[in-house]
């Protein structure tokens, strides 16, 4: 009996270990996160030092008329129409500072991002939390975490800084809003804002003049 209640019990806690997996350990291949960031059509116009500031000031409002997380209205909607991949990294508890095992998560999107039909396009790295604490604090926290994020794929993985920016959007557009404090809010997006312009082909060099054959008549001296 209590060798039956033993493997009960290991059931149960494998069970639960395999659904508390976050997303990036389920298989996700570079096909998978290239397959969701090619689908890019047009560029919107993004004013990102714009939008930062936006961001902050909407996170000190203090009015008793706010609406709750749940009912606030996305701060960058535009961003929503882009193509995008969601991903769980694994930062220490309020620090920018990602855990090791998350490494090969960001390894996972360098090597999307290097791969020959995203090489032409640049990336947004969004950074989100969930509505827990100060949400002035949450927008910096973010922030961080975002910019955490581009360093190493610069940095660690040698993506061109060219081709990455990043924002935190703290809890002032959550991932899952009936939700708002769930874990899922608090994934990095990766998110495809550009495409870089493709170059003219230079124009061909001019014909060189033809020769005529015939020489030129020689001057001669009185």
């Amino acid at each position: 009996m209590q060798r039956t209640a033993t493997a009960l019990l290991g059931l149960i806690t494998a069970s639960v270990l395999v659904a508390s997996a976050p997303a990036w350990s389920q298989e996700v291949t570079r096909e998978d996160i290239v397959r969701q960031l090619s689908r890019f059509e047009t560029a919107p116009t993004l004013d990102l030092p714009a939008l930062k500031q936006q961001t902050q000031e909407r996170s000190k409002i203090r009015s008793r008329n706010e609406p709750p997380p749940q009912k606030r209205t996305p701060i960058a909607p535009e961003l929503m129409t882009l193509p995008a991949f969601n991903i769980d990294i694994q930062f220490d508890v309020d620090t920018p500072i990602v855990r090791p095992e998350s490494y090969q998560a960001v390894g996972r999107i360098a090597d999307a991002m290097v791969y020959s039909e995203l090489l032409p396009y640049s990336f947004l790295i969004v950074g989100h939390v969930e509505a827990n604490g100060k949400r002035e604090s949450n927008v910096i926290l973010s922030q961080r975490r975002a910019d955490a994020i581009r360093d190493i794929l610069a940095n660690t993985f040698k993506i061109s800084v060219k081709r990455l920016q990043s924002i935190g959007l703290g809890e002032e557009q959550l991932l899952d809003p009936s939700k708002p404090t769930a874990p899922v809010n608090q994934q990095i997006q990766i998110i495809t804002v550009a495409k870089a312009a493709e170059e003219a082909a230079p124009p061909p060099p001019a014909p060189a003049p033809a020769a005529s054959g015939k020489q030129a008549p020689r001057k001669h001296r009185n």
